[in-house]
């Protein structure tokens, strides 16, 4: 009897411990922590020894099967991912423009009147308040401003995650929407690492760029940015293909920002023309010369700041003229 006893004691240790999904760092019958969870996440068991630790019964998978990609994309159920890109976050209904039934059949004119009306009431009430008219306004321009400079998908999120938390905390009263708009945009470009300079993004906006400048250094402090400033390098293959110059230019102006860069002379200067210099130097030593004016249109910036720099650079490196 005391053996049955000690037997049964044991059986619901084990059984214990193999309800603790958390607390089990070690198999209770070979001691081993070679724990492996299988591939749908329904059990825990014991490489070693076999010892199911842990086991789960739902199914939380679909409850149709299908054997190829196209069988699995006709049956499922669900609709394009959420965005921030769009003021309903893309958790809207659509009513189709084409006035046909789901047979493919025309309306008649009775129905494509009401039709009508259903359009213009579901886009009425997509946006309850000014509020989200207002984000709804702000979000379309992000886009279109986005479109303009070929920035990726990842920052028109950030972009417009930005708009949301700037819309919340109130900070677009007594400022323009497209300002704070672009401004947000202008953030989300330096926070992901895609240089757009500020001309470029003030090129394709509505509002000046004193504002933009202004409205993002607002912005910026109130939601607490940390911004880093702006590696020169990072413009460097974008001006290298506009211009149509060799990676050994490319690669030769890199070399010139990081000599010129650790003997200080970065700070306050400004990324686009200190990079439109080296690339100008460097396009000078590797025999591919490149006029002033070329660079300078690439760069967006004036032949004098160009000068400038590309003197500075050329006497941090050694090289006399």
């Amino acid at each position: 009897m005391e053996r049955l006893s000690h037997e049964k004691e044991g059986d619901e240790s084990i059984e214990h411990d193999a309800t603790e999904q958390e607390g089990v760092q070690t198999c209770p019958e070979c001691e081993s922590s070679a724990l492996t969870r299988s591939a749908d996440g329904s059990e825990v068991s014991c490489a070693e020894c076999g010892l199911i630790l842990e086991e789960e019964t739902i199914d939380r998978g679909p409850e149709w099967r299908a054997f190829n990609a196209a069988e699995r994309d006709s049956k499922s159920r669900v609709g394009a991912p959420t965005t921030q890109t769009m003021h309903d976050k893309g958790l809207t209904t659509t009513i189709d423009w084409k006035n046909k039934d789901a047979y493919g059949r025309s309306l008649s004119s009775e129905k494509r009147t009401q039709m009508s009306r259903l359009r213009k009431w579901q886009e009425r009430i997509r946006t309850k308040d000014a509020g989200e008219r207002n984000l709804q306004f702000a979000l379309s321009e992000t886009d279109r401003m986005a479109s303009a400079l070929g920035v990726p998908r990842s920052v028109r999120e950030v972009a417009s995650v930005l708009y949301r938390r700037a819309l919340d905390e109130d900070l677009i009263r007594g400022r323009s929407i497209e300002g704070v708009a672009t401004s947000t945009l202008y953030a989300a470009c330096r926070m992901e690492g895609i240089p757009r300079s500020l001309d470029e993004v003030a090129a394709v906006s509505r509002v000046e760029r004193m504002e933009i400048g202004r409205t993002y250094r607002y912005i910026s402090q109130q939601l607490s940015l940390e911004m880093q400033p702006v590696d020169p390098k990072k413009y460097v293959p974008r001006f290298c293909s506009e211009l149509e110059v060799s990676e050994e230019v490319q690669s030769k102006a890199n070399e010139i920002i990081d000599t010129t860069a650790e003997q200080g002379m970065l700070s306050g200067k400004s990324p686009t023309g200190y990079a439109a210099a080296a690339i100008y130097a460097s396009a000078l030593l590797c025999n591919e010369k490149k006029t002033q004016a070329e660079v300078a249109s690439v760069a967006q910036v004036t032949e004098v700041t160009i000068r400038n720099r590309y003197q500075e650079q050329i006497a941090a490196i050694g090289i006399h003229q």
